[in-house]
């Protein structure tokens, strides 16, 4: 069965669930020689994001991979808008753009802690299939899944 929202973990704003956000400190070793995070890293931040946010929304990917739930990336899209440097802290927030039944849109904004301005905003499209990598329709097969989304994606 899948895990129940936390509450102190949510907030509902204007009929959309507001998480806290997720924030990510950028290490040494992510940085460049010229000083700035190497951009592949932020594509790592998204994943870190997105399991932070599917762990607090009761959908985390250890549990649903245990009930034959796969969601594989098919699509990653980042639009870079500042750059980042050693110690900053980033903070990822994540949204439900769109939910099908069958493909998830997940809509990310990185924000500098400090100086408040926008890094990166981004995209990842992901399918449904079991363990067999063959596609699935979660209303027919997760239908507590697939009403979870349904609610996120108002």
């Amino acid at each position: 069965m899948i895990n129940k929202i936390r509450k102190a973990d949510i907030k509902i704003i204007k009929g959309r669930i507001n998480m806290d956000k997720y924030i990510h400190k950028v290490n040494y070793y992510e940085t460049d020689k010229m000083g700035v995070t190497h951009h592949s890293n932020y594509v790592r931040w998204m994943e870190e994001a997105r399991i932070d946010f599917l762990d607090k929304i009761g959908l985390g990917y250890k549990k649903l991979e245990e009930d034959g739930i796969i969601s594989p990336v098919i699509s990653v899209e980042c639009e870079y808008k500042a750059p980042t440097t050693f110690e900053d802290k980033i903070e990822v927030s994540i949204e439900v753009e769109e939910y099908s039944g069958v493909r998830l849109i997940l809509k990310y904004t990185m924000t500098n802690v400090e100086n408040g301005k926008i890094v990166l905003t981004g995209r990842t499209k992901h399918c449904f299939v079991d363990k067999e990598n063959k596609p699935i329709i979660l209303k027919k097969t997760f239908p507590n899944v697939d009403k979870k989304l349904k609610e996120m994606s108002k």
